[in-house]
């Protein structure tokens, strides 16, 4: 992952390829964030205008924030440091695909960039 930040090529490709099969699956994406110290998380303006921008661009391609919850430590692996869990759910793979072409998604992205520091995003089967 670039910058661990971005996801690579071969994760994206993954991603179309599922897109395209005739399924479509509901999915969420669990993001975990660590964010840069002058975004002031969980208070600080940057961090309240990111998410809600990420409430409204998801929305957009039909999905929605199904909670956000601090990170309180890292138990196994190597994740100290990091602030926050979001989990994200999506109707198909096509319209997470389609979340950067979003209205509101320029802004979202904008705040991602200068908000997170470093982030880990894992694909989850939609178990609701």
């Amino acid at each position: 992952m670039e910058g661990n930040n971005t996801s690579a090529a071969h994760q994206m490709a993954r991603l179309e390829k599922l897109a395209a099969a005739s399924k479509e699956l509901p999915l969420v994406m669990l993001n975990i964030n660590k964010y840069r110290p002058e975004v002031d998380f969980p208070g600080g303006e940057s961090y309240t205008a990111y998410m809600e921008s990420i409430s409204y661009s998801v929305g957009e391609v039909g999905g929605s924030v199904l909670w956000r919850s601090p990170v309180r430590g890292s138990v196994v692996g190597d994740l100290e440091g990091f602030h926050e869990v979001l989990a994200v759910w999506y109707p198909s793979h096509k319209a997470f695909l389609e979340l950067p072409n979003a209205d509101g998604a320029r802004e979202m992205f904008r705040y991602r960039r200068t908000c997170v520091e470093e982030a880990h995003i894992l694909e989850l089967p939609d178990i609701s």
